[in-house]
């Protein structure tokens, strides 16, 4: 894909933004990056972009220069029907996604790892799993590295993977990974996508230019309406009567092709909370195996893998009482994987911006093991109104007041979990910075209870 002389519109200056007009300029484009924020409101990485030669317009867009463009470039996080991308799409301006000015660039193959929650753990112990025996494995897209921060250096060999979200994916046309993984999927983003079919249908983008010799390892829930071109691995916690199937049996992660069973990792050697990581373990593996790794390389990163920043994080425990951080429980139904973890006591953080689901689902997990809920952020009384005739449900203004309250009403033995089953934007930048400052409020608790 030529990009010298191209003039090229990145619309929005977040993460991907910033890296795909980093990724234009070293190509020889000609780029203008646009973004609704003003200047004071934008990361400090955004504003560098000036002086590598991208000029920027700040405070909102103007739909002339997304129309005489060549080639708009669009981040995640910009609405796919913003009226500025519709007049492009009108006058014949090709409008693509980050994810896919990357792909255009990428000439190894690539696993993609998509689904309402686990992608973060799914990519990153598939990323471990490939890189095992010394291959060049670049692992992005949603989590680290935006996908034009990764190509540039990379060569037929190098093996992409990436986790993909349905705000990328919508913006696709010619994605293709060898091996799509899809994990699950329930409300979420409702914020954003028109209906639950259409965020479906997002997801499903990722099987759309596969073939007969690629791969799709899915949830066997999923797998039933599949209807993709590629060889379907459906995977479950239990076996499957499928040819072709992954799954648990006596004690191990298996992978069955054609018939033919091969152990890929024990269970007892998983050293990470929660039957639903597991399962992401599980996926991961098959693609990993699918795509030449043996299961000896399978199990030793299996065996070494510790889970990912803002999943069910371990981050201290304070006279007797544990605190996790699972910032990246987005949605609701997140959130109850992550209660589900625990078979002790829990006193739980939830709220944020609300995109969507129910509440409701919090219920069961909270009468059989909360002690507490500590409600933040703009879904305080929505949270309140759910789950108050299960567990006493404590407003908090701030997220230190939150830490402080939770660690009160728990004893020790019990857990204090972030476990927001929202977006973070009515408080924090994003998950990895509510994240963060959670853990920075358990640090300063314990500096103050030392």
């Amino acid at each position: 894909m030529e990009l010298a002389g191209k003039q090229v519109v990145v619309v929005g200056l977040a993460r991907s933004g910033v890296a795909a007009a980093e990724f234009l300029v070293r190509h020889g484009a000609r780029v203008v990056a646009t973004d609704r924020r003003p200047a004071d409101e934008l990361q400090a990485e955004a504003m560098t972009l000036a002086r590598q030669g991208v000029r920027l317009e700040l405070g909102g867009h103007h739909e002339r220069t997304f129309t005489a463009a060549d080639m708009v470039v669009v981040s995640p996080g910009v609405p796919w029907d913003l009226p500025e991308l519709v007049a492009a799409r009108g006058a014949g301006v090709s409008v693509m996604a980050e994810l896919e000015l990357g792909f255009r660039h990428i000439r190894g193959p690539v696993a993609a790892v998509t689904g309402t929650k686990g992608k973060s753990t799914t990519t990153a112990a598939l990323g471990a799993m490939l890189a095992e025996l010394g291959r060049d494995v670049r692992v992005g897209g949603n989590i680290g590295q935006a996908v034009t921060g990764l190509v540039d250096g990379a060569g037929d060999d190098t093996v992409f993977v990436l986790e993909v979200s349905s705000f990328q994916l919508e913006g696709t046309d010619t994605f293709h990974p060898k091996v799509a993984v899809f994990l699950n999927l329930s409300a979420d983003h409702l914020d954003r996508h028109p209906s639950f079919e259409d965020y479906r249908a997002a997801k499903e983008r990722i099987f759309q230019n596969q073939t007969a010799e690629d791969w799709a390892v899915v949830n066997a829930d999923l797998a039933k309406e599949h209807r993709g071109r590629a060889r379907l691995v459906p995977f479950a916690p239990s076996p499957l009567v499928e040819p072709s199937s992954a799954f648990f049996k006596d004690g191990h992660a298996v992978l069955r092709l054609d018939g033919h069973e091969e152990s890929l990792f024990p269970i007892s050697s998983v050293r990470l909370p929660g039957s639903h990581l597991l399962l992401d373990l599980l996926a991961a593996s098959a693609a990993a195996r699918l795509l030449g790794t043996p299961a000896e390389a399978i199990a030793r990163a299996a065996a070494g893998f510790r889970g990912v920043e803002h999943v069910l994080e371990h981050v201290a425990e304070i006279g007797g009482v544990a605190f996790f951080n699972d910032s990246k429980a987005t949605n609701v139904d997140a959130a109850r994987k992550s209660l589900e973890a625990f078979d002790r006591p829990v006193v739980a953080i939830v709220g944020g911006r609300y995109k969507g689901g129910d509440f409701g689902l919090l219920r069961d997990p909270l009468a059989a093991r909360g002690k507490a809920v500590m409600a933040i952020g703009e879904a305080q009384g929505r949270v309140a109104e759910a789950l108050a005739p299960v567990v006493p449900v404590v407003p908090c203004e701030t997220l230190r007041e939150a830490v402080e309250r939770a660690f009160a009403a728990a004893a020790p033995g019990d857990v204090v979990l972030l476990a927001p089953g929202c977006s973070s934007f009515d408080m924090f930048q994003d998950y990895a910075e509510r994240g963060r400052a959670f853990k920075r409020e358990v640090r300063a608790l314990t500096e103050r209870k030392s």
